[in-house]
């Protein structure tokens, strides 16, 4: 069985999620259930659907897993450009965030191929 406390991918989101959760805190109040509940729950999804898919025993569902954790990285890259647009973050916070989604993103895809490309 898989351990996805192995994964650099899993534990770069997980540091990632608590960053966002810390980030969006700081936001207008009225974005309480707009922006910054949609960044809080890609942030989990990512690092969740990591660990739910390591639990599947066929390679096949742990890259279907994947491709959801891949697709709510992107969904968060997309609401960090809205947020600085908005003035939320600055545009050094956006970019050391971008990074680090950047460095997971490369890394599911890769294990995606590695899962799907046998």
């Amino acid at each position: 069985m898989r351990n996805f406390r192995n994964y650099d991918m899993w534990k770069i989101s997980l540091k990632l999620s608590a960053e966002i959760y810390q980030i969006v805190n700081k936001f207008p109040s009225y974005e309480r259930f707009g922006l910054s509940g949609q960044m809080r729950r890609a942030s989990v999804s990512i690092v969740s659907n990591i660990a739910e898919g390591s639990s599947r025993s066929s390679e096949k569902d742990f890259a279907h897993f994947l491709q959801i954790s891949l697709g709510s990285a992107y969904e968060l890259e997309t609401q960090l450009y809205i947020a600085q647009q908005l003035g939320y973050i600055t545009k050094e916070v956006l970019d050391k965030l971008l990074s680090e989604i950047n460095s997971i993103e490369r890394q599911v895809y890769e294990m995606i191929h590695r899962l799907t490309c046998k």
